[in-house]
C-alpha cells in the first residue's frame, strides 16, 4: 500500500496557490483539491480565506475567463456557458457579469460561421433532416433556440 505524503498547512497553501496561478479556478475545484488532502475543516477554511484574500481565488475573474475561453476557443453558446458555470456553483451575479464578456456582434458572427461550416460537412440531401441535424448541433453548443432557427433558415435555403 502506498502511503500518501502529508503536508503542513503552509505547504498545502503554497501548493494550492500554484494550482490557482496555473489557471483560474472556481471555489468548487479548489475545495475538491483540498478534499484530496483530507484537511480538517478549520485548515480548509483558513486556506480558502487566504487564497481569496491574496486574490489567488476570485470567482468573478474565473467566471469571466471561463466564458471568454469557452466562447472563443470552443464556440459555445451562452446557454451552455451558463449551465457549466451553474454546475460549478458560480453565483447568478457572476454569471451575468461573465456573459457581458461576450461581444454580441461576435456572438452572432460565430453562430453563422459554425452553422455554415457544419452545413458543408453534413452529407444529408433531405433539407428537413439537414436542418434537424444543424439545429441539434447548435442546441448542444448551447445557443438560444430563436437564434438557431433564424440562422438555420438563412443558411439552409
Amino acid at each position: 500500500m502506498i502511503k500518501k505524503k502529508s503536508f503542513t498547512v503552509d505547504e498545502l497553501k503554497r501548493k494550492l496557490e500554484n494550482y490557482c496561478v496555473y489557471q483560474d479556478r472556481c471555489h468548487k475545484e479548489v475545495e475538491q483539491k483540498m478534499h484530496e488532502y483530507k484537511l480538517i475543516p478549520e485548515a480548509r477554511e483558513m486556506i480558502l480565506l487566504s487564497l481569496m484574500k491574496d486574490n489567488f481565488l476570485n470567482e468573478e475573474r474565473f467566471a469571466k475567463s471561463f466564458a471568454r475561453g469557452k466562447f472563443k476557443i470552443k464556440s459555445w453558446g451562452k446557454q451552455r456557458i451558463v449551465r457549466e458555470l451553474k454546475f460549478r456553483d458560480i453565483s447568478a451575479y457572476n454569471i451575468k457579469t461573465a456573459l457581458k464578456e461576450i461581444d454580441e456582434k461576435e456572438y452572432v458572427q460565430t453562430i453563422y460561421r459554425i452553422t455554415e461550416n457544419r452545413n458543408e460537412v453534413i452529407s444529408e440531401s433531405d433539407i428537413y433532416k439537414r436542418k434537424q441535424k444543424l439545429i441539434g448541433f447548435l442546441m448542444r453548443k448551447g445557443f438560444e433556440s430563436e437564434l438557431i432557427y433564424k440562422v438555420v433558415a438563412e443558411v439552409v435555403a
